[in-house]
């Protein structure tokens, strides 16, 4: 038997998710920590901020609470911090660390550390020196906890860090300020310096476990696990080091090799995906239509015991060309009185009940806005389900202009309501006062949300959904004032199950994006799932079918794609038109992200790079394509 080839250079565990990781993790640090109080030694860690890190603090918290996990032997040391930054502002990693884990555990008060962002500037050359001489005193770190940012950073040592420096004050990458834009409330207030340890320290310690979720980070997770070691991406320097370990899920490891092309690494089961996605990777490398490829092409480029397996390339490319044309249909709710076996949505009913999902108040129109029309427009009964309020995306001036407006018009039109304008007043007051580590207040946020909720209204309008098809769910995780949400609770899911039950829908739309940077599409998702499984014993359920798109971030890999929806230019401009409705999302929002282009225009590029795709592989020409992949209970 053949051996599998690797090309990874550092040891790399996948787990389906990262609830799984992140337990693993907590039970290695369990492990660290018992051990040492065994011997009668302190526990000594290097702890990370981030959203990475969130789930392996809250299975720790657990094990405190219910297997008397105790902290009491544990001194920590954490990799950085912003500066300058005050302890209790919302964005200091100080705040940040007690409200994960310290403030939950027993840990005593003078064992955790982290870099201070309030000293002077001349006292930090002396602090940093202090900061890894306090390590060393322990013996090291025993165990280091790393992140990766979205440019290969670890800590704050960004690209161009060299492999011996060490703890000091780092200018920030432009990449790394944008990724912390929505934790600062725009990029214009974020740190542009932060204290971090050196990646030297880091090499240093005894164990290195560095966690990595969702698609976002898979690029850079694939050039340091295996690609050269180079100060370009720091992660990569963890390559040299005799006890590190990348801990990550699938989507984070969507480019390693044997994910991307796994046939590359080991023999394997030659199914319908895996065939799809073969041929498919296979043109798109030659540069060919799926027809035109030959048995060289196959043989060439590890494709060999494919061929094999069918005696000519003729053979394996018609099968997939007809995988990828049944995907193509105008018809998303299904064609009335046409033969559906070769299509990827059922005939009948010919008018079906559908509820659309739309985590924040603009995912639907951006994300599948003209299937959302077409639906529509062929007589499906369309419901939108908004499942957040999308306050926090909302900018202050934008907010106060409407808090202006209504006191304004009150006075124009004498209504007399004295609490409205209170209110608004009040609100006014606060927002012209507001300082960048305040929480909005809730009359703010509702202000807020009524912002969004207009907005959406209007696009439902401008689509043709009638008034009563409109659902503001407004679920409870997501009104917590901050990019921070709470974690999904029953509350949440009985919100999206009650709905459920109540339209017993043939179709559901829902976000399947999980490379959504604020982790919102997933908390949405998973409600939707736990309540559809909550729901499958219910006869409508099994003749209901859930239909995944993707947000602004990331678009399906074509090979995934089982639902493909084509799009007319005047199709693609009416769309643009219902993006425009969502007035307070345009011209540089809280939440642009790494991509500086509007909604509108990445959702376009999106579907027009979809549809240019599929004419690469040889199918029809189209403007635009919005995808789809099924789900099923």
């Amino acid at each position: 038997m053949e051996q599998a080839i690797s090309y990874e250079r550092i040891p790399t565990i996948i787990y389906a998710d990262s609830d799984a990781a992140s337990r693993a993790i907590a039970h290695e640090i369990a492990g660290i920590i018992r051990q040492k109080s065994i011997e009668g030694k302190p526990a000594v860690l290097g702890l990370a901020t981030g959203s990475s890190p969130k789930k392996v603090y809250a299975e720790l918290i657990r094990m405190h609470r219910e297997e008397g996990l105790s902290f009491q032997n544990v001194v920590t040391y954490n990799l950085d911090e912003y500066y300058p930054m005050q302890p209790d502002s919302v964005q200091s990693y100080v705040r940040f660390m007690r409200e994960q884990l310290f403030d939950h555990v027993d840990i005593p008060s003078g064992n955790w550390h982290l870099p201070d962002g309030t000293l002077p500037l001349e006292k930090l050359g002396e602090f940093c020196k202090d900061y890894e001489a306090q390590i060393e005193r322990y013996g090291g770190l025993d165990f280091q906890l790393l992140g990766i940012g979205r440019n290969g950073h670890i800590g704050f040592n960004e690209p161009g860090s060299l492999i011996n420096s060490r703890t000091r004050l780092m200018t920030l990458d432009l990449t790394t300020q944008i990724d912390a834009a929505g934790d600062f409330g725009g990029l214009a207030k974020v740190s542009k310096k932060a204290i971090t340890m050196g990646v030297q320290k880091i090499m240093e310690a005894k164990r290195v476990v560095l966690l990595a979720w969702g698609e976002h980070k898979a690029t850079n997770v694939a050039r340091a696990v295996e690609g050269s070691v180079s100060s370009d991406v720091p992660a990569s320097y963890l390559q040299l080091h005799e006890n590190a370990s990348f801990v990550i899920d699938t989507s984070a490891a969507s480019q390693l090799t044997r994910m991307r092309t796994p046939w590359m690494v080991d023999a394997v089961n030659w199914d319908r995906p895996m065939i799809k996605k073969a041929v498919i990777h296979l043109a798109l490398t030659v540069n060919k239509p799926v027809l035109k490829l030959t048995n060289s092409d196959y043989n060439e480029n590890g494709l060999s015991d494919l061929l094999a397996l069918y005696g000519q390339a003729y053979d394996i490319n018609i099968e997939v060309f007809n995988y990828l044309q049944h995907s193509i249909t105008g018809w998303p709710g299904g064609k009335p009185n046409a033969d559906d076996s070769n299509r990827p949505e059922r005939a009948y009913p010919a008018r079906k009940k559908v509820i659309i999902f739309s985590p924040h108040p603009d995912d639907d129109i951006i994300s599948m806005g003209g299937t959302f029309q077409r639906l529509h427009d062929q007589g499906h009964d369309v419901h939108v389900a908004y499942q957040t309020s999308g306050n926090i995306a909302v900018a202050d001036d934008e907010a106060l202009r409407f808090a202006e407006f209504v006191v304004d018009f009150n006075e124009r039109f004498e209504a007399n309501n004295a609490k409205a304008n209170r209110i608004y007043r009040e609100a006014a007051k606060f927002l012209k006062a507001k300082k960048d580590s305040e929480i909005d207040t809730p009359e703010v946020r509702y202000i807020k949300g009524l912002i969004r909720r207009g907005e959406a209204k209007n696009t439902c309008r401008y689509v043709g959904i009638k008034k009563e098809n409109i659902h503001f769910l407004d679920m409870p995780f997501y009104e917590t004032g901050t990019v921070q949400k709470n974690p999904i609770g029953e509350a949440d899911v009985e919100i999206v199950l009650n709905l459920i039950e109540e339209i017993q829908p043939h179709q559901i739309y829902a976000a399947g994006d999980l490379a959504d940077p604020h982790g919102t599409h997933k908390v949405c998702l998973d409600a939707i799932i736990q309540a559809a499984q909550k729901l499958k014993h219910r006869e409508y359920m099994n003749n209901c079918w859930i239909w995944l798109y993707k947000g602004a971030w990331q678009e399906w890999d074509i090979d995934q794609i089982e639902m493909a929806v084509p799009m007319s230019p005047d199709q693609v401009l009416k769309k643009r038109y219902g993006i425009f409705k969502h007035q307070s999302q345009k011209d540089g929002v809280p939440f642009q992200g790494s991509d500086d282009r509007e909604f509108w225009q990445r959702a376009e590029d999106r579907n027009s790079n979809t549809a240019k795709l599929y004419n690469k592989l040889g199918l029809a020409e189209y403007e635009a394509m919005e995808a789809f992949v099924r789900w099923k209970i």
